[in-house]
């Protein structure tokens, strides 16, 4: 099983050691979003959804989220976190989440930046589910990475919103 870095030669999980590899710095930025009724969209823009302000909590659930990566995904290294920015953007029907996470660390750290949009997006969900139940969350995804020996990589183009 060569080339998958997460499994030894039998196929059997692993955590890969990289402690051989040098510190640098890496930023990882992923998007997700949450398709809503206009009821729930208004709701939470007016700030009458009575659970509270959603967009802040959603914002803190997902930098909170990022910095417990390690404890979700069984294989990701705990890293120390930087940075973490998530910015929340009502549009039509939907809510778009855009995190942001740096480090610098001998690994990336593009699935903090994917956790802190997945638990943001879920907790919209939670907090407005009593307007809408037929939310949809989806498109998460990773928009851009830096640094590390892969070096810098950006989604396509036409593949972005």
């Amino acid at each position: 099983m060569t080339g998958l870095t997460h499994l030894d030669a039998e196929g059997s999980a692993r955590m890969v050691d990289v402690s051989a590899k040098p510190q640098t710095a890496r930023v990882a930025v992923a998007e997700g979003r949450i398709t809503l009724s206009a009821e729930a969209l208004d709701a939470i823009r007016a700030g009458s959804v009575k659970k509270g302000d959603v967009l802040a909590v959603a914002r803190v659930a997902g930098i909170m989220a990022a910095k417990k990566t390690a404890d979700l995904i069984p294989l990701c290294h705990p890293l120390p976190i930087a940075a973490v920015s998530l910015d929340l953007a009502l549009e039509e029907g939907a809510i778009r989440a855009v995190a942001e996470v740096s480090t610098s660390y001998s690994t990336g750290i593009e699935m903090e930046a994917m956790t802190a949009v997945s638990v943001a997006l879920l907790t919209i969900y939670d907090m407005a589910k009593a307007l809408d139940r037929g939310m949809t969350i989806g498109g998460v995804r990773l928009l851009a990475k830096s640094g590390g020996r892969s070096g810098d990589w950006r989604a396509p183009a036409d593949d972005r919103p």
